[in-house]
């Protein structure tokens, strides 16, 4: 995508379309926080009328900031469909156009709450699966954090690391008393209970191999 301003370059930017705003926001805030633009969309920028009096060096930094805040406007328009396009038209600056987007895709608060409530019933009814991998499992459950938290929720690490811990199968049960009885679980971080998860999982499944090869030799014995 061309742009008018060096720090764009030839950068591609993700689509908006009716269904993906969460992880569209996301990636834009990256992508424009790695320009160096997401400060103007943040905070806004301010026209200024009367700029003969100003002095050199004030009058360079504004007539930068409106590069980049037409700029990073105009590539706005460019990231979302038709019906994005018709929403944010108008928009004089990139901090009016992203909040336009934002009241109209994120939704409103009460829509917003009937959405977490959604999302918190979904994280407490989480169980591990029989069939389940410890890393599937985990994955599961940090989607379902990762979208409450993009609906303003504020989840500690300690309260998923103890949901994953009260969720497992049974297989498991050893291994949670161990690590209840070990470690300082406020200070543990998930990717810290999954290695230790996953070492428990390997051995069970290394054990269960070796039962199987040892059944798989007394029969063809008795053979």
């Amino acid at each position: 995508m061309a742009s008018d301003s060096s720090a764009f370059g030839q950068v591609t930017f993700p689509r908006l379309t009716k269904t993906n705003y969460e992880n569209w926001s996301i990636q834009m805030k990256a992508l424009l926080g790695s320009l160096d633009v997401w400060e103007v969309v943040l905070s806004g920028y301010e026209e200024k009328t009367d700029t003969d009096k100003l002095p050199a060096n004030e009058l360079k930094a504004l007539r930068e900031s409106r590069k980049k805040d037409k700029t990073t406007l105009y590539n706005l328009f460019q990231a979302v469909d038709e019906s994005g396009f018709e929403k944010i038209a108008s928009a004089t600056t990139s901090k009016q156009a992203w909040e336009i987007l934002e009241k109209a895709y994120k939704g409103a608060d009460r829509v917003k709450q009937m959405r977490l409530q959604t999302l918190r019933g979904e994280f407490e009814a989480l169980k591990m699966k029989e069939s389940e991998g410890v890393s599937d499992y985990i994955t599961r459950v940090q989607y379902i954090v990762n979208q409450m938290k993009r609906n303003d929720e504020t989840l500690t690490e300690a309260c998923v690391v103890e949901k994953v811990l009260r969720s497992l199968i049974g297989e498991f049960e050893n291994v949670v008393c161990a690590i209840e009885e070990s470690r300082n679980l406020v200070e543990m971080t998930i990717e810290d209970l999954t290695s230790s998860l996953e070492v428990h999982e390997q051995r069970k499944k290394k054990k269960k191999q070796q039962t199987l090869e040892e059944a798989l030799q007394v029969k063809a014995t008795l053979k």
